[in-house]
């Protein structure tokens, strides 16, 4: 895994707490520190954080609608990916589909509260394709799960590797990452969507119109805000991105929060 880590934490906010637990620390199998009403799940190595804001009388996000799409954990093999693959099916988490993007193979589900979650492994970068950045294929899963035959939880090594919104206009989200984040356009032959990066990855934020302008009640469950480790020349600070979340910036070589500001 050759590009800098970016996404350092992300923060949802969360009604029924014991799901979600069960959920992202007993069957992905990342660690726990509780400080109620906040809970920071975490892989061995502590890659990256994801807070789960416990607020009981929250109403549920209806999907879709503006917000996040899905959140995507890297793997660091083929063979991770299949071993998690076979835990979440067995564990009975809903699967929404899979898909070979070229650039990556994917794998797509919905956590109790329905955030979606996609866990992938990239290709090496001298495999990526040459024409458009990324496509979207369908995937061997029979081949995929021929990699390995045991079940496995989310291994060290495994990090935030992107994240992908519903927003309202595509113009805004152009002029939130690309013009005031300076990240790189990737893709545009996606119908209503958008991809971005920094150091020449294939994206570490997507954006798309597919929820059209369904907002969801105030304080409902859902993506709250998140951590970018911004590259020289960005600057530090916080901000309100297209889809209602805070975005905050740290600056290059910050250390990881451990805890949402």
């Amino acid at each position: 895994m050759g590009f800098p880590l970016r996404l350092q934490d992300l923060t949802l906010r969360v009604g029924a707490l014991e799901p979600m637990l069960a959920f992202y620390r007993d069957l992905l199998g990342l660690r726990l520190e509780a400080n109620p009403p906040r809970y920071r799940l975490y892989p061995e190595g502590g890659a990256f954080s994801l807070f789960l804001l416990h607020h009981p009388e929250a109403p549920l996000r209806p999907y879709p609608s503006v917000g996040l799409y899905h959140f995507a954990l890297l793997l660091p093999s083929r063979t991770a990916l299949a071993g998690v693959f076979r835990r979440l099916l067995q564990g009975g988490a809903h699967f929404e589909g899979a898909a070979d993007h070229g650039v990556s193979e994917a794998l797509y589900f919905r956590d109790p509260e329905g955030n979606g979650l996609e866990v992938y492994r990239d290709r090496p970068e001298g495999a990526w394709p040459k024409g458009p950045l990324m496509f979207t294929a369908p995937l061997d899963l029979e081949g995929l799960l021929a990699e390995t035959p045991h079940p496995t939880p989310l291994p060290p090594g495994t990090r935030l590797g992107h994240l992908h919104l519903h927003v309202e206009r595509l113009e805004e989200a152009e002029a939130f990452f690309s013009g005031r984040l300076g990240m790189a356009v990737t893709l545009r032959t996606y119908p209503e969507a958008l991809f971005f990066a920094w150091d020449g990855y294939h994206h570490h934020v997507g954006a798309n119109t597919w929820a059209g302008e369904r907002k969801a009640p105030e304080g409902a469950t859902g993506l709250l805000g998140y951590t970018l480790l911004a590259p020289k020349g960005v600057s530090p600070g916080r901000l309100l991105d297209p889809a209602g979340a805070w975005a905050e910036r740290l600056p290059d070589g910050a250390e990881l929060q451990d805890q949402p500001r």
